[in-house]
């Protein structure tokens, strides 16, 4: 009897392995163990109460059902006020696709976009979905070799040379993750016009682009309305596990990704979606600035403390939540790192290798989404056990 087996796009999509971290540290914790977590890309602030409110108020008020697949029209409306509010970019609400999460975002974009065998170029390191989404569509993800010297980021000399017959689209996350760091707006305007010139898709993830510390950066909506642009209520907004984001797209594929999230999944959450809208009110944006200025301030310390302490951080992280930090003063191999300090410190980071190939076994990710008296306590940890 022929033994069942799973798809071989799915056989070959790897373990997201910071999951794997979290459980054993949740399982150190179910022994007693006082683990403190900087492995989980998640903000530890809670969501605003008044977005708490409108999604309580939503539920007694019975919004219990589907929305239109593209999500609430008074939603996509207010997102799209978003963009001439935060970057004086004129932007049609008829282009916004409400989605689960920036997840489903990317899983429409990619569909619509690439046929099997298609190629996207992603930066290496990177966040590890993106290439498994591209895998999980008969797609490849060519992952194009990036280091300090561009900050961890394509540019537009290194798109024209990886550029090939298959290759049908380019995507970057500005800022990125694991590093946290920024392109700069002419680049990325570079980089546009490499790939209109050759007839691609420009797809630019932005879920962190509201914690950007030092300035205010233009969003890729500002390049035309040719730019996918990739964004989530999760990460500035707090609302991780409502799973709402969003996809601007082109006018033209809009029918195209209205079916898709049609099959997909017919709607994104509807008292998410409810609460979103008071996400984006005025009167909400100071508290989600005061936590974004809290972040700030832990990245400002936590910083030379890694550094004091022998981890190199090669480029500066502009903003996310995250230090990609060189481990080659430690034997320079970042999984036994991660392991020895898991059980030693009791501080749980991610290693490199979750992110890519390219001088990934050498470094880790040290995400600061717990509170700054835990972060000095965990870099105290680090210290005697590296000392």
């Amino acid at each position: 009897m022929t033994k069942p087996h799973a798809a071989a796009r799915a056989e070959a999509i790897e373990p997201f392995r910071v999951m794997a971290i979290l459980a054993r540290a949740r399982a150190l914790e179910a022994e007693g163990r006082d683990i403190i977590h900087m492995e989980v890309g998640e903000p530890d602030f809670a969501t605003p109460a008044p977005v708490v409110e409108a999604g309580i108020a939503a539920l007694r008020a019975g919004r219990t059902h589907y929305t239109p697949a593209l999500g609430l029209p008074a939603l996509r409306a207010g997102i799209a006020a978003w963009y001439g509010e935060r970057h004086g970019v004129d932007v049609d609400a008829a282009r916004v696709a409400v989605t689960p999460g920036a997840s489903g975002a990317l899983l429409l974009a990619l569909a619509a976009l690439f046929d099997a065998g298609d190629e996207v170029l992603l930066a290496d390191p990177g966040y590890p979905c993106n290439r498994h989404f591209a895998r999980l569509l008969d797609a490849r993800a060519v992952a194009v070799p990036v280091g300090p010297e561009s900050g961890y980021q394509l540019s537009a000399a290194l798109v024209e040379r990886h550029w090939g017959p298959r290759t049908r689209g380019v995507l970057v996350a500005n800022p990125g993750n694991p590093t946290g760091t920024l392109l700069d707006d002419a680049e990325l305007a570079a980089i546009h016009a490499v790939v209109r010139a050759r007839g691609g898709w420009l797809l630019v993830d932005e879920i962190y682009h509201s914690l950007v510390y030092d300035r205010v950066p233009q969003s890729a909506a500002a390049l035309g309305d040719d730019v996918l642009v990739i964004n989530s209520f999760s990460k500035y907004f707090l609302m991780t596990g409502w799973r709402l984001g969003w996809l601007l797209a082109p006018p033209a594929l809009l029918p195209v990704i209205d079916r898709l999230a049609q099959n997909v999944y017919l709607a994104a959450p509807t008292v998410a979606q409810h609460a979103a809208l008071v996400a984006l009110a005025p009167d909400t944006r100071p508290l989600l600035e005061a936590c974004k200025a809290e972040l700030r301030a832990r990245r400002d310390w936590l910083l030379p403390a890694l550094e004091a302490l022998g981890f190199r951080i090669d480029a500066r992280p502009a903003g996310a939540f995250y230090c990609y930090a060189d481990v080659s003063r430690f034997g320079g191999d970042g999984e036994s790192l991660a392991e020895k300090l898991l059980l030693e410190a009791g501080v749980a980071i991610t290693p490199g290798s979750d992110f890519g190939v390219h001088g990934a076994g050498r470094h880790v990710r040290f995400a600061y989404t717990t509170a700054l008296p835990r972060i000095r306590e965990a870099v105290a940890r680090l210290a005697r056990v590296l000392d």
